[in-house]
């Protein structure tokens, strides 16, 4: 009698077993993910700037992880909107299933964009957005909460009589508005002790110059302030030429191999590293999840970390700032 009792479990089991099988076998769509072509347009492709490169692998191996085609189109400069635009322009002509954008203005691009989603086209904004919503998904550093980080901690290193600048990128784009929004939150009242703000165009050369003069015309300045890699790098760089890293506190955000180095000669006081790889796999990842009809936030935060030279070699961060390691 056990023996029959046990053969029947088995035969159950075997049953409901070969039911998943043919289950799965009958209804692939429930399984399989659809191929989705896209066309991903940053702001620039520039293989000396880590967080651009990065961004752009982590785009390129989701792609290859999902099977799916993914072509890169992009600028030369990060401040040429009207390239980025005809390059928009192209990618529509393509016809992909989605585009995905970094837009270098806050409204230069709508009218492109518009048209895209008007022939069916997904839209995803990667790194920054536009003022118009136009995108089907953002994903993104929380720029604000980014730069909120960073005032708080460069409270630290001054006191209420501190003078501070601000080297930002491109003026007008959201991450810049943004970043330097959260900075003066974070910094407070200290806020108020900013005496200038300047742009550099996201060209290291420019940023170094522009320190330089901000060096002059402040004889007195504690902190500089570098809201991107470009702007932050060609800030350390002046101040290390001036041999003022003792009296001029670098914070910045973003990170490479020489803001790095940077950090380990003194230069840099602290640096927001965004999580560039992250985002770049999610945009892409959560676009095909999109285009296969499944359920996705509007608006996904990519993360990023506030790194000193008392935490820059702790697992977490070590594993952060060299990501191919």
């Amino acid at each position: 009698m056990k023996s029959h009792k046990k053969e029947i479990i088995i035969i159950a089991v075997l049953m409901a077993a070969l039911l998943v099988i043919f289950t799965g076998l009958l209804t692939p769509e429930a399984t399989q993910t659809q191929e989705c072509s896209m066309i991903y347009i940053p702001k620039i492709k520039d293989d000396a700037n880590d967080f651009w490169t990065e961004l752009i692998s982590g785009c390129q191996m989701a792609a290859e992880e999902y099977n799916s085609e993914l072509e890169i189109m992009a600028p030369a400069k990060e401040e040429d909107i009207e390239e980025q635009n005809q390059l928009l322009r192209e990618a529509i002509e393509k016809k992909p299933d989605a585009i995905l954008f970094s837009p270098s203005s806050m409204s230069a691009s709508d009218e492109l964009l518009k048209e895209a989603k008007d022939q069916g086209i997904r839209i995803t904004y990667i790194d920054s957005y536009t003022e118009e919503e136009i995108q089907d998904l953002t994903v993104a550093t929380d720029n604000v909460e980014a730069g909120r980080m960073l005032g708080k901690y460069a409270r630290t290193l001054l006191n209420k009589d501190s003078k501070i600048a601000i080297v930002s990128h491109v003026k007008g784009v959201s991450t810049a508005v943004e970043r330097e929004q959260g900075f003066r939150e974070g910094l407070g009242d200290y806020a108020d002790n900013i005496v200038d703000v300047v742009y550099c165009n996201s060209l290291y050369e420019k940023s170094y110059e522009l320190t330089n003069e901000l060096m002059e015309k402040y004889p007195d300045l504690e902190l500089i302030a570098g809201m991107n890699e470009y702007s932050a790098v060609g800030v350390g760089r002046a101040v290390c030429d001036a041999q003022a890293k003792d009296q001029i506190a670098v914070v910045g955000v973003d990170c490479s191999q020489e803001a790095i180095n940077l950090m380990e000669m003194g230069v840099y006081k602290g640096i927001i590293v965004q999580k560039a790889f992250r985002m770049g796999y999610m945009a892409v990842e959560e676009t095909i999840h999109m285009y296969n009809g499944d359920a996705v936030e509007k608006n996904i935060d990519s993360g990023c970390e506030l790194v000193t030279p008392e935490n820059m070699y702790d697992s977490d961060i070590e594993r952060l700032i060299f990501p191919f390691n």
